[in-house]
């Protein structure tokens, strides 16, 4: 971890200080210290263990995707790879920092440049589904009712909607129509060489063309794995569910028992889709508000909510952090674990 990193994951620890300290400067701070000491940290356990099973579920997911005929990775090795994407996604703007050091980690642990990219983006197209869906299902079952207490933020999610529709739109194009898709791409790019000048519109033609054409030979690949593409995607389903009940426990953790598991889930689905398409890393700022606002609709008791709003960010981010520190300077024992040849009847 070069020294860079390490003074962009202190400086969100210390913006994620002063946004509590801001929200809460208002509360009781007797009130939030009695909710402190009484809090049932069983449920909150269950949260964090929920939360840690959701990464287990992303490991199961590399190994169905990286295991062939001859070489698999051990699950301890392979458990270290999201946990490394998890620090990088949180220091980055737009988590963009997360695809790279997977498959660094993921070089580190022997496994092959190409194969790990193509795996990689196997994943990817796979998660960004998975949340579509899920999203889309929130929609349906919360939206309208939600949209009434959350004034501009249903606009906010409705946007977080419509990038994902587009990556997803865009992703199809890449591997179904690859010749459509260079030229819609060129055509977009004219009005660029009228403002930023034809250089600079060669320039980004010229590597967004080399994107599309890794792009498209590593869909091939894609294409041929359904099998592992079907198992990934009902690991992700599960692992995305898992991720989105966290709030949940956290609610039980204090003594806030009048919810319900579903309603929850529904309302963290949309300020994941919210804290997605802020550029700030991990969307600070924009998560805490996302959050206070969606969950003020039930939750009445300011310290209650600040308290809230503080455990559900240290499980679903700050914990990824640090173990993502760990998981970095955890290096590989063993290289991915190459398996003997089946034998062949003569």
């Amino acid at each position: 971890m070069t020294s860079k990193n390490k003074i962009a994951a202190l400086i969100m620890f210390l913006i994620g200080a002063l946004i509590f300290w801001w929200e809460a400067r208002k509360t009781n701070p007797h009130q939030m210290l009695h909710d402190l000491t009484t809090l049932n940290w069983w449920w909150l356990l269950v949260g964090a263990g929920i939360m840690f099973l959701s990464w287990v579920c992303e490991t199961v997911v590399l190994q169905i995707m990286l295991k062939s005929e001859h070489e698999q990775i051990p699950f301890h090795e392979a458990l270290r790879i999201p946990l490394v994407e998890q620090l990088f996604n949180s220091i980055t703007p737009f988590a963009a920092g997360g695809q790279p050091a997977q498959l660094f980690a993921m070089l580190q642990s022997g496994i092959e440049g190409g194969r790990a990219s193509s795996v990689l983006l196997m994943k990817f197209v796979v998660y960004q589904f998975m949340v579509l869906i899920n999203f889309v299902f929130t929609m349906i079952v919360g939206f309208e009712r939600l949209s009434i207490h959350i004034g501009p933020l249903a606009w906010l999610i409705v946007f977080g909607m419509l990038i994902h529709v587009a990556v997803i739109i865009g992703l199809l194009l890449v591997m179904y129509y690859y010749r459509l898709t260079k030229k819609l791409v060129a055509l977009c790019l004219v009005p660029v060489g009228w403002v930023l000048g034809q250089e600079r519109r060669a320039k980004m033609a010229a590597q967004l063309d080399t994107k599309i054409d890794t792009f498209y030979k590593e869909s091939l690949h894609l294409k041929k794995e359904k099998k592992k593409v079907l198992m990934a995607a009902v690991v992700t389903l599960l692992q995305l569910l898992l991720l989105y009940s966290v709030p949940y426990f956290v609610l039980l953790s204090l003594h806030i028992t009048h919810v319900n598991i579903i309603r929850v889930m529904v309302l963290h689905i949309m300020i994941v889709m919210i804290v997605s398409i802020f550029p700030i890393p991990g969307g600070s700022g924009g998560a805490e508000y996302s959050f206070k606002t969606i969950f003020a609709t039930f939750i009445s008791n300011g310290a209650h909510l600040v308290l809230a709003m503080l455990l559900w960010r240290f499980l679903t981010y700050y914990m990824g952090m640090i173990a993502g520190i760990i998981a970095v300077a955890v290096q590989p024992k063993r290289k991915a674990k190459q398996l003997p040849d089946e034998p062949h009847d003569e």
